[in-house]
């Protein structure tokens, strides 16, 4: 029970079970105010009351040994990507398998026999450089690995082994990847989370706590008691759990902001990120494994979200290993414990204060300004080792990884490990309570009640879908209704051909209406498979709220179709036959979506579903019993008349209607009129089989119910098909295991990187360019304010998102924007680079002193984005020359763009991976840093004189981020104008740039200058600010002046920097600057081309139709399932139409045909139209909603009707 004072004094009671969103957000807010301290009073108080009464918490210790984990790759001839060629070798080879020939394979171990111990209540950091086997090493430890992948050695939690308990509820383990359901908002997410992974022995350990307080006379904390309590009662629909993670994890701003996609706006990059840690961490897991979850989080937000972790390993005695790309010096040393990995091997595993003395005993050191991670990471590259080389008086050579891992087994921290895990773990000593055992948290009638109230609150957030359906239903029935009302008049043989036509036309507009739920199904299987491998909830209490809840609406479009068409096309007016028809429609509807579900859960892949899905529907259409009657069918198909379920709807409803008594009339040939038009089309069947019809569907429907809960329970997600590799590829990696690390060898190595560099440097020499400057003064930027703020009070005048910004970025000069989150960096970029179509843009922009004109600026300039946006079936080197082909200048001949594209790719060092498929984020292809440096190489090679890059080292490690610094400042040194945004840059990377733009929320400039040697002069800025703190000794400029320049630290020296920065010498300085900038120089013209794009339409079209080329004959799933479906189409009406156009003997043979073709020719052209649209859908809309084909519009790099041209040939 929670006690708060209401306004007139009184105190007001609230049962926890019983908390609005209000109170809980009020009670939260009042145990964590400030997150930091807070957060660790709050921890420390549970573990004191805990302690107080003598009991203990449980602990996990995760152990390996000798751990290996090995992945088969196909070795193929040429480029190892898969083409529809590759894909009928790999069906042949298949098939081949059968007889005994097996293709080349090669074992790639990704882990090689490393050995450790992970300790309860001290914090690890996992670090490496990219491919080290670290998203690999987390989850093999967190039960998670790919069953494709073969593994050896031991894992033990307290000595039990994973067949012993249930690792995926012990622990859980937290991807790099974002998979969430887009229509949820982030509480009703979390709020889910906590439902279905439960409380775990948080009631027992209540309940033994408050008896042993009543036995001891102790009186709790009131505050401290009901939360305990509240976090503790099970099933709770919303939990103060999710209050509180939201709170520690910055999300309690967006709660109410649904997650968005692609087609839909939510929150950021970084609150999904945080929202994926958070998913995890509301649930009662002991050991947490978490990769890399400072992706696109700035370094403040780094340090709090980890400093609540450190807090929570700390107080609760938890397990936690965390893989971090970039931290900060600070977040650093919030870690005990690190595991240094590298080629698959743990180099060092212990704690953090000896790694610094284990490599200086190897011969490295750091140097005094260079954060250590960024050294670890470093020192272990082949590339970057010598610089850490401190014997002065000894030569260096280079030293491998085996020999730093051989040096650790001698290091007495290296000792001290090999002596704990000779000693196995006592499982007496294991806490009852520290390992799970049963699979899912809560009764199976509580799970199947959470999946429930989430199915349907995605139904009403979906509403529009199904109302669309509806509606649209109602058009074609009142069309359906018009076409067919003269049928009414007359009741004889002739008219009654259009009765069955209007009835069969009804179940298979019924039978169609279903198809929307093969794309809804598609798209959340991704976020199933995820929550049903964790185990939130099984198969069953997934599928059966999706099927029960549908039912409503199968209802409501028969009733819809039934009411609008039965009286006014004219059947038989009897009630009852009415409400039949509606049962029979309700049916078919109720079988299609089923249908629809299981076809989508056992191909899962969208463009291959849509495909199965339309050869179904045509062979259920052929053998329902109208276009071809069973007596018409080959009698060894007439088996395929009983297995579709239109058979049985087509029965059931010519039953209803021609048995009434109005088709009664006898004929001259002794039958009745509703018999001889029930026998011409095969189905004069006895009353009876209306209900056995109905029956029938009934089972259609309980069969594909089924088969779709098996399907979702026993089929894998997809995507983990075998690795490809080239035959050039396997024969360097069977050479590099025999290869011997000679002193010659390592010399070569020294000086390819200094050849590399030196290359590097001549970059943009070879083609000519005009280095020009762009100032802007007073800009300013509004939108519209959302309805959604209005609705919460906030005013109805235009927001504000940019305030007077002043500033020039000039060539030669590396610029930083940098800002908390929501400081509007990339809203300024966008501003200035003219990529902001909404709002309202005040002020002045130049480019070279000209005003900007939109169409020469985009010629003259590169953007790249924070998301990647690539195509996912082109290589590395193909999407840099596609760039090169169509923007760099028609002058430039193809052996000079082939050249400079050769030199990109070096320069951003992706000449190794140039025959690699870029692919699809999360999916395949290349990982997060490599795509990251193919968006610099991108734009780079169009030779741009300006370059805006939006966090280009955001998602990247400390020797990847310096890479790509490294690459910037060789672009800068070409008297190029290159400005970034950055999140949580390193001292080595903040240093490297030469000016600062500092933004505060609001979109205001706090410091705009020169950043000096070792940052003295913002610092010197800074410090001479009354109140700001001093900067502690080599501590990280850019983390320290983020902290001093926060909102929070504004508020405690009471003063605004935006209004000092405004009256500063500084601030005049620059005004004077820019305004010599808006004037341009003597004797200069204004930048102007000739033509709009740099290519003509002749080489776009050839440009794009190769790029389309590539795509398509590298898409198998797709090229194959078109020609699967033509092929199967063909073979179905050949066989069942066999000779039947030889000799037509009568009408109904004529109509059969006819009937035939009309179904093959629009079924075709739709099967290719439903399959086509995923695949251009992954053109379309890529990478976070950022679209490929507006990307590429908006560089000027082809005309739009050229684009289509090209795709369509």
């Amino acid at each position: 029970m929670i006690c708060s004072r209401s306004g007139d004094g009184n105190l007001r009671h609230f049962l926890t079970t019983k908390l609005g969103a209000l109170e809980r957000h009020v009670f939260i807010e009042k145990l964590v105010k400030d997150i930091e301290g807070d957060n660790h009073r709050l921890l420390q108080k549970l573990k004191q009351r805990i302690d107080r009464v003598g009991l203990q918490l449980p602990t996990v210790e995760v152990g390996y040994q000798n751990l290996v984990v090995e992945a088969e790759c196909e070795v193929v001839q040429g480029k190892p990507i898969p083409t529809l060629w590759t894909a009928l070798k790999s069906i042949l080879c298949g098939i081949t398998q059968i007889i005994g020939c097996k293709p080349q394979a090669y074992k790639l171990e990704i882990l090689k026999g490393v050995s450790g111990i992970i300790k309860p209540s001290r914090m690890t950091i996992l670090l490496g450089p990219p491919g080290c086997g670290k998203t690999t090493f987390l989850q093999a430890l967190a039960g998670k690995l790919n069953h494709s992948l073969k593994v050896r050695g031991e894992i033990t939690y307290n000595g039990y082994k994973f067949n012993e308990f249930v690792p995926q509820k012990t622990s859980a383990y937290i991807s790099q990847y974002d998979l969430h359901i887009s229509e949820l908002t982030v509480r009703e997410a979390l709020d889910f989370s906590a439902r279905c992974q439960g409380i775990g022995n948080r009631a027992d350990i209540m309940k033994e706590v408050s008896r042993r307080e009543k036995q001891s006379g102790i009186v709790p904390e009131p505050d401290i008691d009901t939360y305990m309590k509240a976090i503790s009662i099970e099933g709770l629909k919303n939990s103060p759990q999710t209050d509180y993670i939201m709170k520690i994890l910055g999300l309690d701003i967006c709660a109410d902001t649904i997650v968005g996609d692609a087609m839909q706006r939510g929150i950021s990059g970084g609150q999904k990120k945080r929202l994926t840690t958070g998913e995890m961490m509301i649930g009662p897991a002991r050991a947490f494994f978490m990769d890399e979850i400072s992706t696109g989080l700035d370094s403040s937000t780094t340090f709090q979200i980890v400093t609540c972790l450190q807090q929570l390993t700390h107080v609760t005695n938890s397990t936690i290993l965390v893989s971090l790309l970039q931290p900060t010096p600070e977040t650093f040393a919030l870690f005990d414990d690190i595991i240094l990995m590298a080629e698959g091997k743990v180099v060092y595993h212990g704690p953090c204060n000896n790694v610094a003395e284990f490599f200086e005993q190897c011969g490295f050191r750091s140097p005094p300004r260079k954060g250590i991670s960024d050294f670890l990471q470093e020192v272990v590259s082949r590339n970057d080792q010598a610089k850490y080389w401190y014997h002065e008086d000894q030569p260096y050579s280079y030293v491998t990884v085996d020999k730093f891992v051989n040096m650790f087994k001698d290091f007495h921290v290296g000792k001290k490990l090999d002596e704990e895990l000779r000693k196995p773990f006592d499982k007496s000593e294991c806490h009852k309570d520290a390992l799970s055992f049963n699979i899912y948290s809560l009764r199976k009638w509580e799970l199947l009640k959470a999946c429930t109230a989430r199915e349907w609150l995605l139904m009403k957030r979906n509403s529009f879908v199904h109302v669309f359906k509806s509606a649209q239903l109602v058009v074609v029935a009142l069309v359906t209704m018009t076409v067919f009302s003269r049928t009414w008049m007359n009741i004889d043989d002739v008219h009654a051909k259009y009765y069955m036509a209007s009835l069969f036309y009804a179940l298979i507009r019924l039978m169609s209406n279903g198809i929307a739920e093969l794309s809804m199904t598609v798209s959340r299987l991704a976020v199933f498979y995820k929550q049903r491998d964790f185990y939130f909830y099984p198969a069953w209490a997934y599928s059966i709220p999706a099927t029960i809840l549908k039912i409503p609406f199968s209802l409501l479009d028969a009733f819809l179709w039934t009411s609008l068409t039965y009286y006014g096309i004219g059947y038989s007016p009897e009630p009852e036959r009415f409400f039949k028809q509606i049962i029979i429609l309700f049916l078919v509807h109720q079988v299609s979506i089923s249908f629809f579900r299981l076809i989508a859960s056992l191909v899962r892949t969208p463009s291959v579903a849509a495909t199965i899905c339309l050869f179904s529907l045509i062979a259920m259409f052929l053998f329902g019993g109208f276009i071809i009657p069973k007596s018409s069918l080959p009698t060894w198909l007439e088996w395929g008349f009983w297995l579709s379920p239109l058979t049985y709807g087509e029965i059931s409803a010519s039953v209803n209607e021609f048995h009434a008594p109005r088709w009664q009339k006898v004929l001259s040939s002794n039958v009745t009129i509703g018999q001889q038009v029930l026998e011409s089309r095969g189905l004069n069947f006895s009353d009876s089989f209306y209900w056995i019809s109905i029956g029938a569907l009934l089972g259609f429907w309980m069969v594909f119910n089924i088969g779709f809960t098996c399907a979702l329970s026993y089929l894998k997600s997809p995507g983990s098909s075998r690795t490809i590799i080239s035959h050039e590829k396997f024969s360097h990696l069977k050479e590099k295991e025999n290869f011997d690390n000679s002193c010659q060898e390592k010399e070569l190595t020294c000086v390819d990187t200094h050849i590399t560099a030196a290359e590097a440097t001549s970059i943009g020499m070879v083609l000519p360019f005009e280095p020009i400057s762009i100032s802007f003064q007073n800009v300013q930027y509004f939108v519209d304010t959302p309805k959604k703020m209005r609705e919460q009070g906030f005013p109805p005048q235009r927001l504000q998102l940019l305030q007077d910004i002043t500033g020039a970025f000039r060539p030669g000069i590396l610029t930083a924007l940098m800002g908390v989150s929501g400081a509007g960096k990339t809203t300024l970029m966008d501003v200035l680079s003219g990529r902001k179509t909404g709002g309202s843009i005040e002020g002045d922009i130049r480019i070279g002193g000209y005003p900007k004109v939109q169409e020469t600026y985009a010629r003259i300039s590169g953007y790249c984005e924070q998301s990647d946006i690539h195509s996912p079936q082109i290589t590395v080197g193909e999407s840099v020359q596609y760039s090169a082909w169509l923007r760099l200048p028609a002058q430039i001949d193809r052996h000079t763009r082939s050249q400079f594209v050769k030199e990109v790719l070096q320069m951003i060092e992706l000449d190794e991976i140039k025959d690699e498929l870029v692919g699809i984020p999360g999916g395949s292809g290349i990982s997060a840093e490599q795509r990251k440096r193919l968006t610099i190489a991108v734009e780079l090679v169009s030779n741009p004189s300006i370059i805006f890059m939006d966090e280009p080292t955001s998602g990247l490690d400390a020797r990847a981020a310096a890479i790509v610094m490294r690459a910037v400042k060789n672009i800068v040194s070409t008297r190029r104008t290159v400005v970034c945004t950055i999140h949580q840059p390193s001292i080595d990377i903040f240093e490297a740039f030469d000016e600062l733009i500092l933004m505060k929320r609001g979109g205001q400039i706090i410091y705009y200058g020169e950043l000096g040697q070792n940052s003295s002069k913002l610092i010197e800025y800074f410090e001479g600010i009354p109140g700001v703190p001093k900067i502690k000794e080599n501590y990280n400029p850019a983390t320290w002046m983020l902290e001093v320049t926060g909102l929070s630290a504004e508020a405690q020296i009471a003063i605004d920097f935006a209004h000092i920065y405004r009256g500063s010498h500084l601030c005049q300085k620059n005004n004077e600057l820019v305004r010599e900038l808006r004037f341009p120089e003597q004797g200069s013209k204004e930048l102007h081309f000739s033509t709009r794009f740099p290519q003509n339409g002749w080489e776009q079209f050839k440009a794009c139709l190769w790029k389309r080329h590539l795509s398509y004959w590298r898409s198998p799933r797709y090229n194959l399932g078109r020609l699967i479906f033509t092929a199967a189409c063909s073979l179905l009406f050949g066989a069942l139409l066999w000779q039947k156009g030889q000799k037509i003997d009568g009408e109904q043979e004529f109509f059969n045909i006819l009937g035939s073709m009309f179904v093959l020719l629009q079924c075709t052209g739709i099967g290719n139209c439903s399959s086509v649209l995923p695949f251009i859908a992954t053109e379309r809309v890529e990478n976070d909603g950022k679209n490929i084909f507006f990307h590429c519009a908006f560089c000027l790099q082809y005309y739009t009707c050229i684009y289509e041209k090209a795709r369509k040939g």
